[in-house]
């Protein structure tokens, strides 16, 4: 077996390669270079071959390129000097975004491939567009509608009036309820859309359930990870913003609003009817109060615990989340009073 990291295993990823320096080069976004050099795949730095692109996007990355025995390598202008002379320099202003256009073209999505399985059960009253694949052992209940060219994947269960826009891929074993779905969402296996909120009251008998009412809407190009869960608004609607991801295992309660072009990672809990503007980023395992409002470009540090608004463009760290600089000031005062005792 071989021990060394190649990217795109055959054996999971199908590679249009081998591609022209041209075509990579145009795929880039970088100046069009002329050549008979063919690249065949992706690599890391230190594995690349004379076949093989790799990609630097930072001057500490610089020693592995100086040693690199890759045929291209995806570099900013300030380290065009440093990649050897065996090696074509394809120089972008983002290395990163460069990058990912070229896997692209190495490894494109696979296409769709249209049909129901015989073993997807698919109600009389759905609408599935034929041009969309459903995969085996599907559920499609009343009323849902498919759009064209999307991909459910085994075991999906697609609740009673759910609708799907086009071009949406939806990951093994997910479940959708009581949600509408625009262009080109991606939920990723095991995650729950569209379920009861943690809705109720206290009762001289105890807890009473208050009706969950509202549905669960996903703008264009929403991505929801692995395990995740959005609940449905109670008398509103849960929306997330269109090319807002949310990665593995975040927990979205009933009637939360998230904006546009929003990143929140791992763990991440938002609580009920907190209201997020666009373009925030959320660190991991982060948790947000209930009725919260978190304005425009907001950085919400890993951890953080936000119990209160938070104005535009403001990054926080903490529990409770605070100004990150005015906590770092803090801790600096800390340790220094701590080396004074110490002495």
């Amino acid at each position: 077996m071989d021990r060394i990291a190649r990217a795109g295993n055959p054996r999971f990823f199908a590679c249009t390669g081998p591609h022209t320096i041209a075509a990579v080069a145009k795929a880039a976004g970088c100046d069009c270079l002329s050549g008979d050099l063919l690249l065949t795949g992706l690599a890391a730095l230190e594995t690349a071959g004379p076949s093989e692109i790799s990609f630097v996007g930072h001057r500490r990355h610089a020693a592995a390129l100086a040693e690199t025995r890759a045929g291209a390598v995806l570099v900013p202008e300030d380290l065009r000097a440093s990649v050897p002379a065996g090696s074509v320099a394809l120089v972008t202003a983002n290395p990163a975004a460069g990058w990912a256009r070229v896997a692209a073209l190495f490894h494109p999505v696979p296409a769709v491939s249209p049909g129901i399985h015989p073993t997807a059960v698919v109600a009389a009253t759905a609408i599935v567009d034929p041009t969309a694949q459903i995969g085996p052992h599907v559920v499609i209940d009343a009323g849902a509608e498919i759009g064209p060219r999307c991909s459910i994947e085994p075991g999906v269960a697609i609740g009673a009036g759910v609708v799907l826009g086009p071009d949406c891929r939806i990951g093994a074993h997910v479940s959708i309820s009581h949600a509408i779905l625009g262009a080109r969402v991606r939920v990723l296996p095991g995650a729950r859309i569209g379920q009861e909120g943690f809705g109720f009251t206290i009762s001289a008998l105890g807890f009473q359930t208050v009706p969950q009412l509202g549905l669960v809407i996903l703008e264009d190009d929403v991505e929801v990870g692995a395990n995740a869960t959005i609940d449905r608004g109670s008398l509103r609607d849960t929306v997330i913003g269109a090319g807002t991801r949310l990665d593995n295992l975040v927990q979205i309660a009933h009637n939360v609003r998230i904006g546009r072009y929003c990143a929140l990672a791992a763990q991440v809990g938002i609580s009920g009817s907190a209201e997020i503007g666009d373009f925030v980023v959320v660190g991991g395992q982060a948790g947000l109060a209930d009725q919260v409002r978190v304005g425009t470009k907001v950085q919400v540090g890993a951890q953080s615990g936000v119990m209160s608004n938070i104005e535009d463009g403001a990054v926080v760290v903490g529990s409770p989340a605070r100004p990150a600089r005015e906590v770092f000031r803090e801790i600096a005062t800390v340790r220094r009073l701590a080396r004074r005792t110490q002495t």
